[in-house]
């Protein structure tokens, strides 16, 4: 709890700044929440992101936009991470900025960061750097991006969570809704409820997430090609593979492992 004090202080200390952190380490700490609008911009893996509802996936140049006071927790496992922290003060917004959402790094916006590489700590109204940082975050809702859409619903039911978590390491497997009822003792109408009720998704989008999920994590973090990453998450059919991987992420895995 010290840490998270300590975060907490370090980006509302000055309400009136522009702080920029690339020193990492939410991903120690529990949910919390800070006054400030966050950016939040991820390169070389992939970072989770907890919040009350949802797990979110954010992968390398990409980012996320975090409003004022919403609760959140980072993760990585991926050691290559690097990423950087914009922190906003309180202002008017609507649309955009109210809401928490993920987006590719675009063309403009990388050469904006890379001009400010450099940066680091408070910038105060007045001062060029200030002006230039709010004209970077006046940016991100002018592009018109497409979301990233990858997010997984989590539950406090026991009896799904012990269900789901049962599937992570058995991706090459043959999961189908028949065969885990079965499993789990209940009748198919009754999971593919629960499901619905406590997820709000169905079983097959649960499945296919989560193999993507799988499949982004074994492209950044092992040498496996994507012939054998298919395999390796229950793809026999290569086309498919790629296809859903391009529903979920806009991009194909060969696109995605060049990031």
């Amino acid at each position: 709890m010290e840490i998270l004090n300590q975060l907490i202080n370090i980006v509302d200390q000055n309400p009136d700044s522009i702080l920029v952190m690339r020193q990492q380490t939410e991903q120690r700490l529990p949910a919390h929440q800070h006054n400030k609008a966050q950016l939040l911009l991820v390169y070389g893996g992939i970072a989770y992101l907890q919040t009350d509802e949802k797990d979110f996936y954010i992968p390398s140049n990409h980012y996320i936009w975090i409003p004022k006071k919403f609760p959140h927790n980072l993760m990585f496992n991926t050691k290559d991470l690097y990423i950087i922290n914009i922190y906003f003060p309180d202002e008017r917004t609507s649309g955009f900025y109210d809401e928490l959402g993920i987006y590719p790094v675009s063309k403009l916006l990388a050469e904006m960061l890379s001009f400010s590489e450099k940066w680091q700590g408070d910038y105060y109204r007045g001062s060029w750097e200030f002006e230039f940082l709010s004209t970077l975050k006046n940016v991100l809702s002018k592009e018109n991006l497409k979301k990233f859409s990858i997010q997984l619903p989590t539950t406090d039911d026991q009896r799904l969570n012990v269900i789901i978590d049962s599937f992570k390491n058995r991706l090459n497997e043959n999961l189908t809704l028949e065969s885990t009822a079965k499993q789990s003792g209940m009748s198919v109408r009754s999971l593919t409820r629960l499901f619905q009720t406590k997820l709000h998704i169905t079983f097959i989008q649960y499945i296919k997430m989560l193999r993507i999920i799988r499949a982004m994590e074994l492209i950044k973090d092992t040498d496996l090609n994507i012939t054998e990453i298919a395999y390796e998450i229950g793809y026999s059919n290569i086309s498919a593979f790629s296809n859903n991987f391009h529903q979920l992420t806009n991009m194909r895995p060969s696109e995605f492992k060049m990031k």
